[in-house]
């Protein structure tokens, strides 16, 4: 099974590039495998001109403070056994504990955290404010790149929209690099910069946020926009399109394009050979056989 098959991309310093996708699709092992939590079987990870993989352990240990992730489930990221203090002191070890405890409560105020949850546990502390202490830990180490693996996906919208604003100010006041990994065109259009739509372990289009929600080429792009959920305040609701069908299983992807199975203008072509991404658009990329016959 190839969970990410022939994929390639670039992530633009400072900014947040998006990876969306249904659930299975292969977002979070993209993540994992650039921090080399999962390693990859071939291909390259390249960070400031250095590929992670030709790394020995001390080199790859001093390298990986600039490189943080923050997971999806606030609730088993963070140890039950251990104080938010020693949580967050865990990720400077290399500081002495007063220096170290000192730090931790330093990122819980960056984080709008009180000085008081340096003494309780991950128990006592609601989904949002568990993230909020999963981002302070992150930022201990003074990274520079957050991998952040759908970390709103389990909260309320209410608080998504909080945390998202976080992860806003935080990239604003500390210059960032995201990867933000989501399921959520919705979410992502708030915080990204740039889109890559991902299906069955390949790339199906990438472009900037303005691009792609003006001008979405693949039909599977379309179909993810189309069926975001609108409120409506009025009688005139706007009709959802879903799109119909199951993703498949990676152990046996479709023959030629990955969405052909489920893609509702698919002609013969699109079953019999892979189409490439390629650029339609200045910096617009998509993997489609019909663009041009539409």
């Amino acid at each position: 099974m190839h969970a990410v098959d022939d994929v390639s991309f670039d992530i633009h310093q400072k900014k947040t590039t998006a990876l969306v996708g249904e659930s299975g699709s292969g977002k979070s092992t993209i993540g994992r495998m650039l921090l080399r939590l999962e390693e990859p079987t071939t291909g390259k990870i390249i960070y400031r001109g250095r590929n992670l993989l030709e790394l020995n352990s001390r080199e790859l240990r001093k390298i990986s403070k600039e490189m943080q992730i923050v997971f999806q489930d606030p609730y088993s990221s963070l140890d039950p056994r251990m104080n938010i203090g020693k949580i967050i002191a865990e990720a400077v070890f290399d500081l002495k504990r007063e220096d170290a405890i000192g730090e931790a409560y330093r990122m819980l105020k960056i984080v709008n955290m009180p000085e008081t949850a340096l003494y309780k546990y991950p128990h006592e502390f609601s989904g949002g404010q568990r993230q909020r202490i999963a981002i302070a830990r992150a930022l201990a180490t003074k990274p520079q790149f957050i991998i952040a693996d759908e970390p709103v996906s389990s909260l309320d919208v209410a608080v998504q929209s909080q945390i998202l604003n976080l992860f806003i100010d935080l990239q604003k006041e500390f210059g960032l690099t995201y990867l933000f990994i989501a399921h959520d065109l919705a979410v992502v259009k708030y915080i990204a910069d740039q889109i890559i739509v991902f299906y069955l372990g390949k790339i199906m289009e990438l472009a900037s946020k303005d691009e792609l929600f003006e001008n979405p080429l693949h039909q599977y792009t379309r179909l993810l926009i189309q069926s975001i959920p609108e409120a409506v305040y009025h009688s005139e609701k706007k009709k959802r399109t879903l799109i119909p069908g199951e993703i498949p299983s990676p152990t046996n992807p479709p023959k030629g394009c990955r969405f052909v199975t489920r893609c509702p203008i698919a002609e013969k072509i699109c079953s019999e050979v892979e189409p490439t991404l390629e650029e339609k658009v200045k910096e617009h990329l998509v993997a489609c056989h019909l663009i041009k016959m539409q």
